[in-house]
Parts: structure tokens; C-alpha cells; sequence
């Protein structure tokens, strides 16, 4: 007998996760400032890192956002190939949706989505394609996976063309252009989670990179080998620009660099980066079939099945 995944379960799930990601910074993320507050050598982006940190924590001691603007709450969905929701995955999207028009109004969040031409806004972060909801599936799995992650939605994120001639360097050249505009122009919060999407065609990258900044944890690495030794030059490279946390004179813009690869047409590279600001906002939770809920640090979005080359 299949045992059936409870639409209701999902929904206080999805309503626990949103408040935990709009509240707690991931501890991966928390260490990962820290330790780039210990590096920096200008007194003043220390200054700043070091009141982050505290912010951080009284956000979890008084469980309020640890951010005014609470973002954009979207979520990432990783169904095992087993698994089976009561009612489908119009329920599951439905819950989805119920957890974060409530959660908007129990934690608070603030109200974000609007109407891009009438600007109107139901106070509850629901409305057209919003909010996002994207899939994965697993094999040999009866769970579902459930990713909160509140991003800003405003800027941080940018696309080039590149083409095969251009190769890493050129990947470097946009990757410094980004960052030095961005530090420059306020147009992200840094110290950043800086993803970078190659590969693929245009919205794949820009796919891609999204999901490298907000689902892989601080300190993981690319397994090609080619994809980590990049990863670890382009952060070398963000510190050394100059700009540090929020802007100020400094070593500390960037805590990690995570980059996600997709084939693409032998004419062209087109990269996307994305960086997840110091608002890093995920939660993640397990629901099994029996009603046990497994709350986790780490999504596991990029399994080795998602990063799949072959046909299997």
C-alpha cells in the first residue's frame, strides 16, 4: 500500500521553513563570515562584519527577520521518484502557496510581490508566478525535499555571451567587471555567496548560477576538478578587488564562489553570475511518507543525479 504524503504536512513544513530562513542564517554561511571577519585587515569592513555577526544573533534569540526587507520567498522541490503527495502536485503547490501568504502575515515578512504594471499588492507575497516553485527529482526516493530560500530580487545579478575563444579569462574579466560595479553602485550586500552559471543557454545559466549562490552550502566544492580550481581562483580574485563588506575599503567581498556547469552549443559559453547577499536565507526540510520531518542545514539539491552526463 503506497502511503500517501499529507498536502497539510507540506503546508507547516513550508510555514516553519519560511520563518526559519527569514530569521537564521545558515551556520555555514554564519562560519564563513566569520572567518573572513578574522582576515580582514581594514578596521572598518571588520567593524562592519563583526556587527553582522551580532545582528545574526539576535535575530535567533528574539526570532525576528534578521532583515528588513525580507525578500522574495521562492522555494526548490526535490521529489523522489517514489514519492506520492495526497492530492497531487496541484495540492503541494497550493500549500506552497497557503505557507507563504500566512507566513508573510505570522512572522511578519514584508508584503514584496506587486503588480509589475498596476503595482497592486494582496500583502501576502502571492500573485502571479509568485511564489517561483522549481523541481528536481530523485531516484529511488519515496520523500520530498522542501528549500525555502528568500532572495532580494532586486539586483546582484548580471549575463554576458560569451564565446569558446574568450575562455577562462574572459570568464574572470566579466566575473571582476560584476563585482567592481556592484561594490561600486550599492547594487548588492556584500560579503556575498557568489554563483556562477556557464554552460547551457541563457536561462539555463541564469538558472544555474541562482541556484549555485542559494543551495550549495559554504565550503563545498564542484566535483570536475576544473569547475573547483575556478572556484577557488575567482574567490581569490573577488577579495583582491579592494571593496569589502557593504561597500567599505576591504578583503571580505566574497565568502565563496560555487560554480555550476551545463553543456552548451560549441559556438558560444554564456555565463551568468549570481550573488546571494549577506541575507543568505534557505531552509530546508525532508517529509517522509510515515509524517516524520527532517529539518537539515544542507538542501542537497545537487546530488550526483542532477549532475547527471550520461542518459541514466
Amino acid at each position: 500500500m503506497v502511503v500517501k504524503i499529507p498536502a497539510k504536512l507540506i503546508e507547516d513544513t513550508a510555514r516553519e521553513l519560511t520563518a526559519r530562513a527569514a530569521i537564521d542564517i545558515p551556520p555555514d554561511y554564519r562560519e564563513g563570515v566569520r572567518m573572513a571577519r578574522d582576515r580582514e585587515t581594514s578596521r572598518l569592513a571588520r567593524f562592519v562584519l563583526t556587527e553582522m555577526l551580532g545582528n545574526w544573533e539576535i535575530a535567533t534569540a528574539e526570532r525576528r527577520p534578521m532583515c528588513a526587507d525580507t525578500g522574495l520567498p521562492r522555494y526548490y522541490v526535490k521529489v523522489g521518484n517514489e514519492a506520492v503527495v495526497e492530492g497531487g502536485l496541484v495540492a503541494l503547490e497550493r500549500a506552497l502557496r497557503k505557507a507563504t501568504a500566512d507566513a508573510t502575515a505570522s512572522i511578519p515578512l514584508r508584503p514584496n510581490r506587486v503588480h509589475p504594471l498596476t503595482r497592486v499588492d494582496h500583502d501576502n507575497n502571492v500573485g502571479l508566478h509568485a511564489p517561483e516553485v522549481t523541481y528536481s527529482v530523485e531516484p529511488d526516493a519515496d520523500w520530498i525535499d522542501v528549500t525555502t530560500v528568500h532572495k532580494g530580487g532586486l539586483f546582484g545579478t548580471d549575463w554576458r555571451m560569451l564565446f569558446p575563444g574568450d575562455g577562462v579569462p574572459g570568464i574572470k574579466r566579466f566575473f571582476v567587471d560584476t563585482l567592481i560595479e556592484s561594490g561600486k553602485r550599492g547594487l548588492a550586500c556584500q560579503p556575498a555567496i557568489v554563483g556562477i552559471g556557464i554552460g547551457g543557454s541563457k536561462d539555463t545559466c541564469m538558472r544555474l548560477g541562482k541556484e549555485a549562490a542559494c543551495l550549495r552550502v559554504v565550503g563545498s566544492r564542484n566535483p570536475d576538478p576544473t569547475a573547483a580550481q575556478l572556484e577557488d581562483e575567482l574567490t581569490a580574485l573577488g577579495n583582491h578587488i579592494g571593496i569589502g563588506a557593504m561597500g567599505f575599503a576591504g578583503t571580505s567581498m566574497v565568502v565563496a564562489t560555487h560554480v555550476e556547469l551545463a553543456y552548451t552549443h560549441t559556438g558560444g559559453m554564456p555565463v551568468a553570475i549570481h550573488q546571494f547577499c549577506l541575507s543568505s536565507r534557505r531552509a530546508t526540510a525532508r517529509i517522509h511518507p510515515g509524517g516524520q520531518v527532517e529539518f537539515r542545514t544542507d538542501p542537497g539539491w545537487f546530488s550526483e543525479y542532477y549532475r547527471r552526463e550520461g542518459i541514466e
